[in-house]
């Protein structure tokens, strides 16, 4: 079970880690290599403006564009990707990830596209429930040697 919680963690981390570089260098997928954030591009300003839906939407319209939401959403994504690839700062790592899965659940309506309720967002939210409440980060990672140092002894937060 150790070797599946460490793999989810591993591809978890990935899909973070892979937004941020895409994001940041324009690889091409989601963001075009004209539009990266290396290029001078917003990397929250396209959904911001035409991707979010419902009652919210004004709100996070009014984002778009704002320096400091594209440095605390790249920041958030890098470092989301890292403490999963790793297995350190799972509790932070995945409370950051939940917290960016809840807004960008909200910004697209609560209602998706392709059900009445759940889309990737929640699955993925709950994926990271499980695996800060299960340690999956002793597995297939540094996780474990992490959690035994004094540092993270003396604040274990940082589990």
């Amino acid at each position: 079970m150790g070797y599946v919680l460490g793999l989810l963690r591993l591809v978890m981390g990935w899909i973070f880690l892979w937004a941020f570089l895409d994001k940041l260098l324009g690889l091409g997928f989601a963001t075009l290599p004209d539009k990266a954030w290396l290029a001078g591009g917003s990397p929250t300003s396209g959904f911001l403006q035409f991707g979010v839906h419902g009652p919210f939407a004004s709100f996070y319209q009014s984002l778009a564009g704002s320096a400091l939401v594209d440095w605390l959403f790249m920041l958030g994504l890098l470092f989301i990707g890292v403490s999963l690839m790793f297995g350190i700062f799972m509790r932070l790592g995945g409370s950051v990830g939940i917290l960016i899965l809840f807004l960008m659940y909200t910004a697209v309506g609560l209602s998706p596209a392709n059900n009445l309720f759940i889309d990737e967002h929640i699955i993925y939210i709950l994926v990271l429930i499980m695996l800060v409440l299960t340690d999956a980060g002793q597995y297939l990672g540094i996780g474990n040697r992490w959690g035994n140092t004094s540092l993270v002894g003396k604040y274990r937060f940082l589990k």
